[in-house]
């Protein structure tokens, strides 16, 4: 891996100055206080003010198509984090608006993708079901053709975003009696259709996300997204996405990892507890050091292993750094404590499939070992 520093040109610099400019104007402490109150990762006010500059237009295309070059993305997503948007729904909505982009009819596109740059559409993720687990493909929620269109029943479980967002892109099962993979068809099914119920969940870290409900919910069939029964092929871009696995360019400026905005709030724990410790006790300036080696670790480390190491390491250090801190890192204190990175540490490991599901594939398909085993083991003999 190449650790060479970039040379910003001139006008990289004013591109970085710019951004930076206006993410301070827009997010301001206000907004990340009150996304910390909510838990909604979200603010639509920002999400609207980067719509109408133009940088979710830009974040969204290629560079060919007058999208970020290689350079000015990794800028646009350094700054992003530093400055603490609420943002992770935008990578959501980007992936389904890409799954559109590729697979959806004409007129869908029409409808979804223009807005949808301009930030007054959000789009979310219809996948895991309350008896589902992890394994998508186990899908129960039903689409059963009537006439022009469809009717959807079921219920979906971590809708995240679901009360911000126009649409949900579902998953559903058009042949119950076909195999498991070539059962399914994806649906981009606006949120507003009778039928649909979205109930709030709260996770440890205080963060909102949703149960969804459909019953008797009648879906035209333009807003059939690939081919019926042919979802899987649909799915699996956007898994690949939402793992990082996605394939990378030769330049060295990609995104190392899904959830790096994760490790940047970390690393900013980590500097203000520095900042506040008695480093000249040994101790703890020697878990102080653990710590930012692990950090480093995890931002250096590419693809669904970054994936792994980051959630991994918010859950190892966050209680390290309260500890350090004392006492008071337990109050609740916005987005100045550690207490925050510490509740949140616990959903990082499950956001987009669990740390054991990542560990299995990377044992799989990385590493070239068999598929794990459930089975209880076998009684012994007596």
């Amino acid at each position: 891996m190449d650790f060479s520093e970039v040379e910003l040109s001139e006008e990289d610099r004013a591109f970085q100055a710019e951004l930076r400019a206006f993410l301070r104007s827009v997010v301001t402490e206000d907004v990340i206080r009150r996304d910390r109150e909510t838990g909604d990762n979200f603010d639509e006010d920002v999400h609207l003010a980067l719509g109408a500059a133009g940088y979710l237009e830009r974040d969204f295309l290629d560079e060919e198509e007058g999208g970020f070059s290689p350079l000015r993305r990794r800028i646009w997503e350094l700054e992003i984090g530093r400055a603490q948007t609420p943002w992770f729904h935008w990578g959501t909505t980007a992936m389904v608006a890409s799954a559109v982009k590729r697979f959806g009819a004409q007129d869908l596109k029409d409808e979804v993708l223009e807005k949808v740059l301009s930030g007054h559409y959000r789009l979310c993720l219809g996948y895991t079901e309350p008896d589902g687990g992890s394994d998508v493909a186990t899908c129960k929620t039903r689409a059963v053709r009537d006439g022009e269109g469809w009717v959807v029943n079921g219920s979906k479980m971590f809708t995240s975003n679901a009360h911000h967002a126009r649409y949900v892109f579902l998953i559903t099962n058009t042949d119950p009696a076909g195999p498991k993979h070539q059962s399914l068809t994806m649906f981009l099914v606006p949120l507003d259709s009778p039928g649909v119920e979205i109930q709030p969940i709260r996770t440890v870290d205080g963060d909102r996300t949703n149960i969804t409900f459909y019953s008797d919910v009648r879906v035209d069939d333009r807003y059939r997204v690939g081919a019926v029964n042919g979802g899987w092929a649909v799915l699996r871009e956007a898994l690949n996405a939402e793992h990082g696995t996605v394939e990378r360019d030769n330049s060295g400026l990609h995104k190392i990892a899904v959830m790096t905005e994760h490790a940047l709030l970390l690393a900013g724990a980590v500097d203000r507890v520095a900042a506040q410790a008695r480093i000249a006790d040994d101790s703890v300036g020697f878990r102080l050091g653990r710590a930012i080696a692990r950090l480093e670790v995890a931002l250096s480390t590419p693809q669904m292993f970054g994936r792994v190491a980051i959630a991994q390491a918010l859950r190892d250090l966050t209680p390290d750094l309260m500890d350090i801190a004392g006492a008071a890192s337990s109050l609740p204190v916005g987005s100045e404590g550690a207490e925050y990175l510490f509740r949140l540490a616990g959903p990082t490991g499950i956001y987009g499939g669990t740390l054991e599901v990542f560990r299995n594939m990377i044992a799989q398909h990385a590493l070239g070992l068999g598929r794990p085993q459930y089975a209880p083991p076998a009684a012994p003999r007596t």
